[in-house]
């Protein structure tokens, strides 16, 4: 069941993303390279490397486990580029515009695992009651 990665958006909007993270850590500070500079640079490429590997995996289920995987990394990066902007690392434009490149990722990569998860046969729907429970807190 071997997907085509590079044609999905999901693996195109982070691949862009993981590039202009890496460009933009290029200026961080030097005592921040062995913490978050480390942590951003794993998190941003991870997101595109899980779901290249999950594309080529023989079930949905298995290929859900890797974007889940990827989610977290993203939601893990969306965490990094707040402490970086909190830190003065990066300007408050900067951050505007890489979290707005990986807000619309990790909605579409969301609705992506939706779509994978709606072709179980066993309907355990983690995403569906997560969105649900999302809703219901608003």
């Amino acid at each position: 069941m071997a997907r085509l990665y590079r044609n999905m958006e999901i693996f195109q909007l982070s691949y862009e993303l993981a590039i202009d993270i890496h460009k933009m850590l290029d200026k961080f500070p030097e005592k921040e390279q062995d913490n978050i500079t480390s942590q951003m640079r794993r998190a941003a490429t991870s997101i595109s490397l899980n779901i290249a590997e999950g594309s080529v995996k023989k079930s949905y289920k298995a290929f859900l486990q890797f974007l889940t995987y990827a989610y977290g990394s993203a939601k893990e990066l969306d965490v990094l580029l707040s402490m970086s902007k909190d830190l003065d690392y990066i300007t408050k434009e900067d951050y505007d515009l890489l979290f707005g490149k990986l807000d619309k990722l990790m909605a579409k990569l969301f609705g992506f695992m939706k779509n994978i998860e709606s072709r179980f046969e066993n309907k355990k729907r983690f995403f569906s009651n997560f969105e649900q429970e999302m809703k219901r807190q608003r």
